[in-house]
């Protein structure tokens, strides 16, 4: 008998459930404190970005001579008219050539018409000229590229320098005097530069001006001209200025294309030229993951330190020096679990596009908000949205006025990547954690499991096929709900044993009971036969008397079952040849039942099996018994006998009447009958199956009953081990 699916009971699930939610929220927790410590991060490398620009604004403060006051105090810078030395990578080789000036060529600006400073109305000069200036280890740099298809130099003999194209230069000197500066060459070659009188209206007595060096050198379009002068001689303001002559005889000046007029200190634009003495300031405060700029009120570039693509940050350079994979796990999670991880995470990279890198001036909420006296900092993505950037600026005080302000910028790989190990370190957990849990709840649910399986074997091995109890179920001492279900299970079998003992010995106590009155009451009647009795009385005698002989047969029947169980217990077992005693017992039947056919199969060989050979005939017996009852008239029993591997197949079939449905295994019960009303000419009690199943299973074998396939009969099967 099989037992309903078990269901665990609802404490033995919730907690189950609440362990399993329990185990579901850890990663989520964690990510989440993750996230918001990358935000307290954020947050403290921003003021950790602030306290750094003020810190060099501080050692900045009240120190005028790093700024340029009259160019601080202009309204706005005007491109082309106010000059920016940008800073060089190397000092340039004065050749005319222009070669060392490629790469700050896309900062180089082109002079035309609208940078005109005078022209002749009938003059039909074309000029223009691309300029630029730098800085380079105290010098001033600069190159014009001169569109002019007539040059004309200065005559061999000639004492005018202003006869002829030259260049102009101005300048507003460090010890605020109005300095002007030609350079007016015969021929290619080495500048020819002469320092001018001061007065605009004079332009001569020239003194030559040997500071002042570089090449002129003649091209197609025109000249080239490349020079370097000391930053000394450069103040704050300066201006340059080409003039063209095109008539080499009447050396008239037609046009003046320049930067602003040379002629007057006030219409010279500014120059700013980056600080060396800043930039030795900020180099030694400023800090290998972060880009320090010092800019002025117009927001130009005053100096500028370190690069944001620098990867040495202390809080990276401490993450990788947990990095190593010495250990068995470092090993794993380098070679393993890292791959894995960041499939989701990315790691910061190094070659994002940075274009503020080359920036000679800034701009920004933060800078103006600094500008204007308040300290600010701000987020930004690169164009390309692989990096942020926080930016944070202080501003620079002067006798109570902004004179500039200090920028430092950083990006947030070191965040990012300490951000990183501690998702790595959490994933690392919560796989620990998702492991052991797993094998938590595997070693919980095998447990569960296995004590399920054990009560599951043992209440079906207290209980047969046919229902009858055979064992008990010994109770759990454990004190959970599977342990409760043990002691339910176990108190239900003991009360089920003790029933089914009850019901089984009851037919022998019945037998044993009755049949001494059922004794008494047959002798009265036999002795009340022998007198003489009028004929109604005798018809009554014989009824009784045919009542009380039925009882007796059921009384027998009744005890030949019980008989049977205990004499089986008792019995001696030998061997004996199966096939001999079949045929004897058909032998018999043909004999006894001569008007019943019966057909007989056997093997040659004898088949030998241990058991008794009384209980064989017995159960030959029982099951020919049943099949002549319920076999059709002039119809065949038929009896067969033969191996199966190292079983004897026995099969006994009759044509008649079909088995209910559901009834192939009840029929082998006690006191279970298949025959109706109309059948039942003296008492059954559906003990013959019982006996026969009781003396095949005390053999070893099995007995089953089952409708022909055609539908003409039953079969009965049996099946007994060989040796």
């Amino acid at each position: 008998m099989k037992l309903p699916s078990y269901h665990p009971p609802i404490g033995l699930r919730t907690k189950t459930l609440v362990l399993s939610l329990f185990l579901l929220c850890l990663p989520w927790l964690g990510y989440q404190y993750v996230w918001e410590m990358e935000k307290y991060l954020r947050h403290g490398q921003e003021k950790t970005l602030e306290g750094t620009t003020q810190a060099l604004a501080t050692a900045l403060h009240e120190r005028p001579r790093l700024f340029d006051s009259q160019a601080s105090f202009l309204n706005q810078v005007e491109k082309g008219r106010d000059l920016y030395a940008y800073p060089l990578n190397g000092p340039i080789q004065l050749d005319g050539r222009l070669n060392d000036w490629e790469a700050y060529r896309h900062r180089a600006m082109t002079y035309g018409e609208e940078h005109t400073l005078m022209r002749l109305s009938d003059s039909q000069s074309t000029l223009s000229f691309t300029h630029m200036v730098g800085k380079y280890g105290g010098y001033l740099y600069g190159f014009f590229e001169v569109t002019d298809p007539k040059v004309i130099y200065r005559g061999r003999n000639s004492l005018s320098v202003d006869r002829n194209d030259y260049l102009a230069i101005a300048t507003l000197a460090p010890d605020d005097r109005f300095r002007r500066y030609t350079i007016a060459n015969k021929r290619d070659g080495w500048l020819s530069a002469f320092e001018l009188p001061e007065n605009p209206a004079f332009s001569a007595p020239v003194t030559p001006e040997v500071r002042i060096q570089g090449q002129w050198l003649k091209t197609d379009k025109g000249y080239n001209i490349e020079l370097r002068m000391p930053l000394e001689m450069v103040g704050s303001k300066l201006s340059f200025a080409i003039h063209d002559v095109n008539d080499k005889k009447g050396r008239r000046l037609e046009a003046i294309v320049g930067t602003s007029a040379t002629d007057r200190a006030d219409k010279l634009g500014t120059v700013l030229v980056p600080s060396p003495e800043i930039e030795s300031i900020i180099k030694g405060m400023g800090h290998n993951s972060s880009r320090i700029w010092v800019v002025d009120v117009h927001g130009r570039v005053l100096a500028k330190s370190g690069d944001i693509r620098a990867d040495s940050s202390v809080w990276t350079r401490s993450v990788e020096e947990e990095r190593q994979p010495e250990s068995f796990f470092g090993k794993l999670e380098h070679d393993y679990l890292h791959p894995i991880y960041y499939t989701v995470l990315t790691k910061p990279p190094m070659d994002f596009i940075d274009s503020l890198q080359d920036s000679t001036e800034l701009g920004g909420s933060h800078i103006r908000r600094a500008l204007n006296g308040q300290m600010a900092s701000t987020w930004r993505l690169t164009p390309d949205n692989k990096a942020v950037v926080l930016a944070a600026a202080s501003p620079i005080w002067i006798d109570d006025k902004v004179m500039g302000a200090v920028v430092a910028e950083e990006t947030t790989h070191g965040i990012r990547t300490l951000r990183n190990r501690a998702l790595e370190k959490l994933f690392n957990v919560i796989l620990t954690v998702m492991a052991m849990g797993t094998l938590a709840l595997f070693v919980f649910a095998s447990g569960i499991s296995s004590r399920i399986r054990k009560l599951r074997d043992q209440a079906e091995r207290a209980i047969d096929s046919q229902g009858r109890v055979r064992d008990t179920i010994p109770p759990s001492k454990v004190r959970d709900e599977i342990g409760d279900l043990s002691r339910s299970f176990a108190n239900i079998v003991s009360r089920l044993g003790q029933y089914t003992h009850y019901l089984e010995n009851m037919s022998s106590r019945l037998s044993h009971e009755l049949r001494t009155p059922v004794a008494v009451v047959r002798s009265s009647l036999e002795h009340l036969s022998l007198q003489q009795l009028d004929k109604d009385t005798a018809k009554y005698v014989d009824r009784a008397q045919e009542g009380v002989n039925r009882l007796w047969l059921i009384l027998a029947n009744m005890s030949e079952a019980t008989r049977l169980e205990e004499s089986l217990s008792q019995a001696e077992i030998d061997e004996f040849p199966l096939t001999k005693v079949v045929a004897g017992c058909v032998a018999g039947y043909q004999m006894t039942y001569k008007e019943q056919g019966f057909v007989l199969v056997l093997p040659d060989e004898p088949l030998t099996m241990r058991g008794v050979p009384e209980y064989i005939a017995q159960l030959m017996d029982k099951l020919i018994s049943n099949a002549i009852e319920f076999s059709k008239a002039d119809t065949d029993i038929r009896i067969s006998l033969k191996v199966q591997g190292k079983q004897a197949l026995l099969r006994v079939e009759n044509q008649g009447p079909l088995l209910p449905e559901n009834m192939t295994e009840q029929i082998f019960e006690s006191m279970v009958s298949v025959r109706p009303q109309t059948m039942q000419s003296k008492p059954h009690l559906g003990l013959g199956l019982y006996i026969a199943r009781l003396i095949t299973a005390f053999h070893g074998g099995h007995i089953s009953a089952s409708n022909l396939s055609d539908g003409s009969g039953v079969e009965i099967r049996v099946s007994l081990p060989l040796l």
